[in-house]
C-alpha cells in the first residue's frame, strides 16, 4: 500500500451529464441533502486541504437553513449520517481506495477526484455502515447524477456492484498482503493508515502484533466528545448535573473532565455556552494540570503558554493560575489563532494576558516565569481519530520538517523560565523523534546558548521531573520521567508530556 493511496489529478472538474440514456425516458435525479452535504465536505477536504471538523458544522448550518427555508428539516439523524459519512469515508479511505483499486480497470491517479470521493462514500456505506447494499448503491448512484453527470454514474453504479459482492472482511483477505509476508503493508491496508506511519507508531509502541493493531483501531473510532470544567468558574459535578444523567459520564482520569454520551453536543451545554466549560481531551487536560502540579520552589506568580493557539491549554492553566493569584501570559505566533486565544479565555476569573509573539524570538526577558509550557507544533500521529484526513496529507518527511521549531522552541523556553522554574514539553504526537529525541537533544545542548547562566560546554542546566506521580491513577504511561498517552490504553490523544527544572 502506498503511503499515499491516491495521487489526484489538479484542477479537474466535477463533471456535467454526458447524455441522456437512449431508448428510456429522462429522470431527474432524486437530490439527497445529506449525501450532498458529504460529498461537498471531501471534496473541500480534497481541494482546499481543508479539515474536516473545521468545514463540516457551517455546512451542517447551512443545510439545516436551506431545509428550513424550503419548510422542511434537516434534523439530528440526518446531521449524524453526514458526519458518520465524512469522518467514515475518511478514516477508513485507505482500505477503500485498496478496494476500489481492484475494481476498476486503470489506476487511481486516472481516475477523477470527484469520482473518487463518490466512490468512496458508497464503499463506506457498503463495507462500513449497516446501510442495505441496494439503498447504498442507489442513493451513491443518485448523487453521482447529481454531482457528476449520467455518463459518469453509469461508472459509479457498475464500481460499486463489484464492491457489493463482497463483504469488508472478504475484501481485505483479498487486497491486503499477508501479513507473514509484509507486517506493515498488511496493517497499512486493513487499518488505513499510511505505512510509514504504521511503522513509526510500532516503533513508539514497542510490543508485538496486538498492541499497535488495537492502536490502529482506536485511530479509526470516533472519539468522545469530552468538556473541561474550568476551576473557578464551574467544576465536573456541576456541569454533569446540568445535564441528564444519561447524556454524562465523569472523566477517567481528569478531575475537570464530563464525557458526553454518544451524539451529544457540546453546543448544547449551558455551561459551555457561557464558557464556564469547554471541549478539551482528556488528554491535553491532564497535560496542562500537571504542569501546574509539578513542584516548585519559591515564588509562582507568573506563567507562560508559549504555543497558546488555540486556546484549550491556555484557558485551564489560567483558570489553575488564577486561583493561586498568578497569572498567565497566553502567546501565540498567528494573530488569528491569539484571536481564538482571546475568545477562549474570556471571563477567565483571574489576570491573563494574551499576546502576539513567535516563541522561538520572545518578546520576554529570560528568567522571567516560573512555569512554562510549550505544546509544539507537530505532526499530529496523535490525533488522527479526530483529524483522519491529516494521516493522508502528512508524509514521513515532515518529521524532520519540524525538528529544528521544536528544538527551538524548548530551548527557548528553558531561557524563559527562572532558576528553580519548571518547563513542560508537550505534544500530539508519539513519535520517537517528536518526543524524547527532542528533550534529549536539548538537554545535550542542541541549540544552547554559549552564554548566561547555564551549564558548562553551552548545554543547558536543566534536569528531568518524573512527570508520572502528577498523573496519579493513570495506568501504562511509561517507564519515565516522561509520560506518554495512548487513544488505545487511555482513550485520550497520545499526548506526550517531559517535565524539566531549570537548575542553573
Amino acid at each position: 500500500m502506498n503511503d499515499q493511496p491516491r495521487s489526484r489529478p489538479q484542477g479537474t472538474s466535477q463533471g456535467k451529464s454526458q447524455g441522456k440514456p437512449k431508448g428510456k425516458p429522462y429522470r431527474r435525479p432524486q437530490r439527497d441533502p445529506v449525501r450532498i452535504l458529504a460529498f461537498e465536505a471531501l471534496r473541500a477536504v480534497d481541494e482546499r486541504d481543508a479539515y474536516a471538523n473545521l468545514v463540516l458544522p457551517s455546512l451542517l448550518r447551512n443545510a439545516e437553513a436551506e431545509a428550513v427555508k424550503k419548510g422542511g428539516e434537516f434534523d439530528r439523524r440526518d446531521a449524524a449520517l453526514a458526519t458518520e459519512l465524512v469522518y467514515g469515508t475518511l478514516r477508513r479511505q485507505g482500505t477503500y481506495d485498496a478496494v476500489i483499486a481492484a475494481c476498476v480497470d486503470r489506476p487511481l491517479r486516472e481516475v477523477d477526484p470527484p469520482v473518487l470521493d463518490v466512490l468512496a462514500l458508497g464503499a463506506h456505506q457498503l463495507l462500513g455502515t449497516r446501510i442495505p447494499p441496494h439503498a447504498a448503491v442507489s442513493a451513491t448512484v443518485e448523487l453521482a447524477r447529481c454531482v457528476l453527470g449520467d455518463g459518469r454514474a453509469r461508472f459509479v453504479n457498475a464500481v460499486l456492484r463489484k464492491i457489493a459482492a463482497q463483504d469488508i472482511d472478504a475484501w481485505v483477505a483479498q487486497v491486503a498482503p499477508p501479513y507473514d509476508d509484509d507486517p506493515e503493508a498488511h496493517l497499512a491496508v486493513v487499518h488505513s493508515h499510511p505505512r510509514w506511519i504504521v511503522s513509526a507508531l510500532w516503533d513508539a509502541l514497542g510490543g508485538g502484533r496486538a498492541g499497535i493493531e488495537d492502536l490502529l483501531e482506536a485511530d479509526n473510532e470516533r472519539p468522545e466528545v469530552t468538556l473541561v470544567a474550568r476551576p473557578g468558574r464551574s467544576t465536573a459535578e456541576e456541569v454533569a448535573a446540568s445535564l441528564p444523567p444519561e447524556a454524562t459520564e465523569p472523566g477517567r482520569w481528569s478531575q475537570y473532565a464530563v464525557r458526553l454520551a454518544e451524539g451529544g453536543d457540546p453546543g448544547a451545554v449551558e455551561a459551555v455556552r457561557e464558557g464556564r466549560a469547554g471541549v478539551q481531551d482528556e488528554g491535553s487536560q491532564l497535560v496542562a494540570a500537571a504542569l501546574a502540579a509539578a513542584p516548585l520552589d519559591g515564588r509562582d506568580a507568573l506563567w507562560l503558554d508559549g504555543c497558546a493557539g488555540p486556546g484549550g491549554k491556555a484557558a485551564l492553566l489560567a483558570a489553575l493560575a488564577a486561583q493561586r493569584g498568578a497569572l498567565l501570559v497566553a502567546s501565540e505566533k498567528q494573530p488569528h489563532r491569539a484571536r481564538l486565544v482571546e475568545r477562549t479565555l474570556a471571563g477567565n476569573p483571574g489576570p491573563y494576558q494574551v499576546i502576539v509573539a513567535d516563541g522561538t524570538r520572545p518578546a520576554w526577558a529570560q528568567g522571567s516565569f516560573d512555569r512554562v509550557l510549550v505544546d509544539v507544533p507537530c505532526t499530529g500521529l496523535g490525533a488522527l481519530r479526530r483529524r483522519p484526513e491529516a494521516r493522508w496529507r502528512r508524509k514521513a518527511e515532515d518529521v524532520a520538517g519540524f525538528a529544528t521549531l521544536q528544538r527551538g522552541l524548548l530551548t527557548e523556553a528553558l531561557r524563559a523560565v527562572r532558576v528553580g522554574g519548571v518547563v513542560g514539553y508537550a505534544t500530539c504526537s508519539p513519535h520517537p523523534a517528536e518526543t524524547r529525541a527532542v528533550v534529549d537533544d536539548v538537554l545535550r545542548g542542541l541549540g544552547a546558548p554559549t552564554s548566561g547562566s547555564w551549564g558548562t560546554d553551552g548545554q543547558p542546566a536543566a534536569e528531568w521531573i518524573d512527570a508520572r506521580p502528577l498523573m496519579s491513577g493513570v495506568p501504562a504511561i511509561g517507564d519515565g520521567p516522561d509520560v506518554q498517552l495512548w487513544p488505545h490504553l487511555h482513550g485520550t490523544d497520545a499526548m506526550y508530556l517531559a517535565l524539566l527544572r531549570r537548575t542553573a
